[in-house]
């Protein structure tokens, strides 16, 4: 390897190790926290103004920053300018994303679905508690959780030593509303507040791609339909999108779009089991548990990743 080369390769070490430090920047701590907000602002500024295709400075104003400002946290955050994420969030782009995800949804549906999942960098795999453990509500489980950190604001993380069993988004400022969610689904389980825990996990599901993260197991309780549901929205990947519908056509129930909604709505694990990527029909974006601004931010950070 001769001078040139070795500059080269310094030169790629050197651009990885600022990317991996710029995207921690936005997972980690109060300041992570305070950018989400920022860039949400700004996110619900664009869909409300899409039609007007607002400028740079008519963004940075509605959210009170400088255009230097907005423009680098921005960038920082998507690693795409606002104007280029705007595109991300039409419906043109969103019918694209569900074209993609239907054809993508049905192969990876007749592959079976008792292999692990793949997400972004990430490797999921699925461990459903047993009808008794069902029926016991969680009795002698331990569930370590805790507040952390993410790109889409503070999340809430339970795990056990058998894997995650709880990812939920704070909305505003309640912290209470996740917790009750774990409540609800584990009642007779010892909880234990436990934030090394919850950072930990973080840093894994939220790390930069290709940072060579380690896979994460999820421990579901539900009924089978509903473990039939969010199995096969773990074979949608990053930056693809699928309808009710489809869903519904690729678990065999083609009739059964409601009730495929319905599971969808309770999906317990934010982000991990991508309820984000369950459109309308129409292409709209529709309803999200943890708020559509934060749903639409999802997608098109997604979709800004995938596009390079």
């Amino acid at each position: 390897m001769n001078d040139a080369d070795t500059l080269r390769g310094d030169r790629r070490v050197t651009s990885t190790i600022r990317f991996l430090e710029a995207r921690r920047a936005m997972t980690d701590g109060p300041q992570a926290l305070k950018d989400y907000h920022r860039v949400e602002a700004v996110i619900r500024y664009l869909e409300a103004h899409a039609a007007e295709q607002p400028s740079l400075h008519d963004a940075a104003a509605a959210v009170g920053l400088s255009e230097f400002y907005l423009q680098r946290l921005f960038r920082r955050w998507a690693g795409v300018s606002p104007k280029r994420f705007l595109q991300f969030l039409t419906v043109q782009h969103a019918k694209w994303a569900l074209r993609e995800g239907l054809s993508v949804l049905a192969t990876a549906y007749e592959a079976g679905l008792s292999g692990p999942g793949r997400l972004h960098d990430l490797f999921v795999s699925v461990d459903a508690v047993t009808p008794g453990e069902f029926k016991a509500a969680g009795r002698d489980l331990d569930i370590r959780y805790g507040f952390a950190a993410s790109p889409f604001g503070e999340c809430l993380i339970a795990a056990t030593d058998r894997g995650i069993c709880g990812l939920a988004f704070v909305v505003g400022d309640d912290r209470t509303a996740p917790m009750e969610q774990i409540a609800r689904a584990w009642p007779d389980a010892r909880r234990r507040e436990d934030p090394a825990t919850a950072t930990g996990y973080a840093e894994r599901i939220f790390s930069p791609a290709g940072s060579g993260a380690p896979g994460v197991t999820l421990l579901l309780k539900g009924t089978n339909f509903q473990l039939k549901v969010w199995q096969a929205l773990l074979q949608i990947p990053a930056s693809a999108a699928t309808s009710y519908g489809a869903l519904a056509e690729a678990i065999d129930q083609p009739t059964a779009a409601r009730a495929v909604g319905s599971a969808v709505g309770k999906n317990p694990i934010a982000f991990l089991i991508p309820c984000h990527r369950v459109l309308r029909e129409s292409g709209a974006f529709g309803g999200y548990r943890w708020g559509v601004a934060r749903k639409q931010a999802m997608l098109g950070w997604e979709a800004a990743r995938a596009a390079g």
